[in-house]
């Protein structure tokens, strides 16, 4: 593989479903998974979704076996080599590997980059990974949600889409401050003055985090000066006494040594080292007396830390939450940073409340402005990328089709109007014939249409897009004849993109892979390591022939697999 390859190298399977073993090696370009009903390709794509955090289940596991065992290896984009250290993750070269075990009894372990972690945390990854398109994708397609997503990854303004969700934060936090006053009103004074408690007692301690570990650590050498300085000395006068001193048998060793320099490399070697062992005994012995002539009891200094540490323990007694002194430490001083602002509040009363009034009003107005900058942004993109859908969506067999993307803003008038993504409903309908009045997706197209739309959508946001992976099960169902032959060669345009993995029964599609991978049964029902190949060319041919006619040994199918494999060598992908 290329060394700017990022994508799935290989998956490893043991005791899932019909497949006994399997290690399957994925290349750059459009990897296509074949094989006969029941044969265990999607098997393949179950597994990779237990690697990648999906539900477990104890029902997967083969029938007489303890456990199951699914591992890929990926070659990871730059922007998650942080996010891994931090968790400890080991990325080998530019390799992650994610393990899944699950138990016959249901009990599930899974690793990311040799650590032990959950399902939900790898899951915070997979998105970064792959995306996978089974059929039930095609329900995103009606979802408001994504079309606005789809719509947005497009564009090309995300410090737009940023601002507004800053300013929504802000607005929302800030209405809730002015609720929550209203309401308080009757507890006003109360409130006021446990908070000036608070404040009162922690402003007279002031304490920092961390303190209390610090003041331990020096009340330890504090009340231990004696020992540690009887230590210290005792170890100075092994060292260095009336009648030896290790450094001055150190320094006549080394002069002796240095007469036969030059004589024999061997002592010449050795003669180094002893000069290394006097530096470093210079150094420890140094280090020693700056340590004792530091070290002095200091009584007023003893009585401070102890006074100190009682005053932060009685702080946290009276005011502190939980037994774990340091944690409850940490809760307060993040208390006393909020319990300014609430107390000035509070004081402010009905005046406070018409300042964030005014305050809410500014970033409202601020709000609505660049939700319509937002709105505007999405109509004009939106014309250019329903553009570029519609002629991939024609390019798929479907000449009269076109996909319309409806952006409508809310008024705006109202705070109910906005969300964090700006005013607007963004919707996807679309038309199979020339002249008809666009419809929602879900109602007017077929489940092959769906699909196509779907791939149409990927290929058009592939250039914009970073998602290493491509996954697509039964993309080709409900499609056949010519506009299977389509949808391969999209598949195959998307692929120049990003690595794209495709489990197929067309093999129309087929054809246009760069790695073929073929997953078979053995006589006893189960599939094994022998059992998933990478086709030569001549293989290839006699499986595409079996997927045409049931026979790979009809001459018919034979010459027509041939005819549709030199179709894909001289086309032009564009």
């Amino acid at each position: 593989m290329s060394e700017d390859f990022r994508g799935l190298e290989e998956i490893n399977i043991r005791n899932l479903g019909v497949i006994e073993s399997a290690e399957i090696e994925f290349t750059p370009g459009l990897n296509v998974l074949t094989g006969e009903t029941g044969a265990g390709k999607t098997m393949v794509l179950t597994a990779l979704s237990l690697i990648l955090g999906g539900k477990s289940e104890a029902e997967k596991v083969r029938t007489g076996s303890e456990r199951m065992i699914a591992s890929g290896r990926f070659a990871i984009p730059d922007s998650l080599y942080e996010p891994l250290a931090e968790l400890g993750a080991e990325v080998e070269g530019r390799s992650l590997l994610i393990s899944r075990t699950v138990s016959s009894d249901g009990k599930s372990r899974i690793h990311l980059g040799g650590v032990p972690t959950t399902a939900s945390k790898v899951m915070e990854f997979a998105g970064d990974l792959v995306e996978v398109h089974a059929q039930s994708s095609t329900n995103r397609l009606t979802k408001p949600a994504y079309v606005r997503t789809t719509l947005d990854a497009f564009g090309g303004y995300s410090e737009l889409l940023l601002e507004v969700a800053e300013l929504h934060r802000r607005f929302i936090e800030i209405s809730e401050r002015i609720l929550q006053l209203q309401r308080d009103q009757s507890n006003r004074e109360n409130e006021i003055a446990l908070l000036g408690d608070f404040m009162k007692a922690f402003t007279a301690v002031s304490p920092k985090a961390g303190e209390l570990l610090e003041i331990e650590s020096e009340l330890s050498r504090l009340s231990s000066v004696d020992e540690l300085q009887q230590a210290v000395s005792a170890a100075l006068n092994f060292t260095e006494t009336d009648d030896f001193s290790i450094t001055s048998a150190l320094v006549s060793a080394k002069r002796s040594l240095e007469h036969v320099s030059q004589k024999d490399i061997t002592l010449d070697a050795i003669t180094d080292q002893v000069g290394d062992s006097l530096y470093q005994v210079q150094e420890v012995l140094g280090a020693l007396h700056r340590y004792l002539s530091a070290l002095d009891a200091d009584p007023s200094r003893l009585e401070y830390l102890q006074e100190r540490k009682s005053a932060i323990n009685s702080l946290v007694k009276k005011f502190g939450v939980g037994s774990d002194r340091e944690g409850a430490l940490l809760e307060l001083i993040s208390r006393a940073k909020e319990s300014g602002a609430r107390i000035a509040d509070l004081e402010g009363g009905g005046a406070r409340v018409d300042e964030l009034k005014a305050e809410a009003t500014e970033i409202f107005r601020h709000l609505r402005d660049s939700s319509m900058k937002l709105s505007t942004a999405r109509r004009k993109v939106a014309d250019q990328l329903q553009e570029k859908i519609s002629e991939e969506v024609r390019s798929l067999a479907m000449a009269h089709s076109s996909v319309v993307i409806e952006v409508i803003p809310r008024s705006g008038e109202s705070a109910n109007d906005f969300t964090a993504h700006g005013l607007d409903d963004v919707t996807l309908l679309f038309t199979s014939h020339e002249g008809a009045t666009p419809g929602p997706i879900n109602k007017v197209a077929s489940g092959g249409e769906l699909s196509r739309v779907m791939l149409a959508i990927e290929v058009v946001l592939a250039t914009v897009n970073s998602v290493p992976t491509y996954i697509f099960d039964e993309v080709d169902a409900g499609v056949g004849g010519k506009a299977a032959v389509e949808v391969g060669r999209r598949l195959k345009l998307l692929a120049q993109e990003a690595q794209v993995i495709v489990v197929t029964h067309l093999a129309q599609v087929a054809v246009w892979a760069d790695n073929h991978l073929v997953v078979r049964k053995s006589e006893g029902g189960l599939v094994s390591i022998s059992d998933v190949i990478s086709l030569d060319e001549e293989e290839r041919s006699i499986e595409i022939a079996r997927m045409l006619s049931g026979q790979e040994d009809s001459n018919t199918a034979r010459e027509h697999a041939k005819e549709l494999l030199e179709m894909v060598k001289e086309s032009v992908i564009s």
